[in-house]
């Protein structure tokens, strides 16, 4: 796990390493050690929110399963079939379809069954899911979270909380 975090945290930031680089003069510079040097000032501020939100997670899936089942799925495949519905559109295509795809019918049919699928899976399942999972956590977010996620603290029964 600990690998793949790099690998996308590497990935997510190489544009805005090649930005940085850009501004401050290293997109020419061959030498690597150099580059890493030049690379900090985008890492360290990334590490440091990440410390103070450790709670990312929740926020992340509910993320994905809201708006990521949209513009990935629902909305490319919605846009494929109002693009293709006239009959000269599916003419004049500039790709055609796939060799195991055999008529544009079956490729309505498959875009119809994802954008369906995903509406109620991802987005309503999904986004349920996650919107839960959100909601129970909320109690354990807070910045710099000395225990993050801890089950929280009981009181004896014998003791009473100050009023205020």
């Amino acid at each position: 796990m600990l690998i793949h975090q790099f690998i996308t945290f590497g990935f997510a930031c190489t544009p805005l390493y090649f930005v940085w680089e850009k501004v401050i003069g290293m997109h020419d510079t061959r030498s690597i050690f150099l580059r890493a040097i030049a690379r900090l000032p985008v890492v360290i501020p990334i590490w440091f929110l990440a410390i103070i939100f450790p709670f990312f997670g929740p926020i992340n899936s509910a993320v994905g399963a809201l708006l990521v089942s949209f513009t990935v799925y629902i909305i490319p495949a919605s846009a494929h079939m109002l693009t293709f519905k006239s009959a000269s559109a599916r003419q004049n295509a500039a790709e055609k379809l796939p060799f195991f795809i055999p008529n544009w019918t079956f490729m309505y049919v498959v875009n119809a069954f994802v954008v369906i699928w995903v509406l109620v899976v991802g987005f309503g399942f999904g986004g349920w899911a996650s919107m839960t999972n959100f909601i129970k956590q909320v109690d354990t977010f807070g910045l710099f979270a000395k225990c993050y996620q801890c089950p929280p603290k009981v009181l004896p029964s014998n003791h009473t909380l100050p009023r205020h």
